[in-house]
């Protein structure tokens, strides 16, 4: 079981060290999660919220356009089972197939350092 608190935590600090006004990815990553303009979008639009990439600003907002975006492409009839840490930090670094991505094996690697410092020792 997923616990959300704690992978929001160890991915804002991944991301941001827990900044607000982060811009990163050449000015194209905003806020706390590093969200870019189409992960708002694709988000906002499963959820039916009118988030703009403004919002990922906001650290609730943020957290929320997270939250909407993985019940979209982390579930278990897309992935063949239960998503796992793993999968949600690969897909939030490389999108809806960044659990299948080599290029994201490095940033799970620094979640998971992050998560293990918070006390989750299993990641499945």
């Amino acid at each position: 079981m997923i616990d959300w608190a704690l992978l929001l935590a160890a991915l804002i600090a991944v991301e941001s060290s827990g900044d607000p006004n982060a811009i990163g990815d050449n000015g194209l990553a905003y806020g706390i999660l590093q969200l870019h303009s189409a992960y708002v979008q694709d988000a906002a639009q499963y959820a039916r919220q009118d988030w703009t990439h403004e919002d990922a600003f906001d650290p609730e907002k943020s957290k929320q356009i997270v939250r909407a975006y993985m019940a979209r492409y982390a579930t278990k009839k897309r992935l063949g089972r239960e998503p796992t840490y793993s999968d949600l930090a690969r897909m939030h670094n490389g999108g809806p197939v960044g659990f299948r991505k080599s290029v994201t094996d490095g940033y799970w690697l620094k979640v998971k350092k992050e998560l293990a410092k918070r006390g989750i020792s299993t990641f499945n």
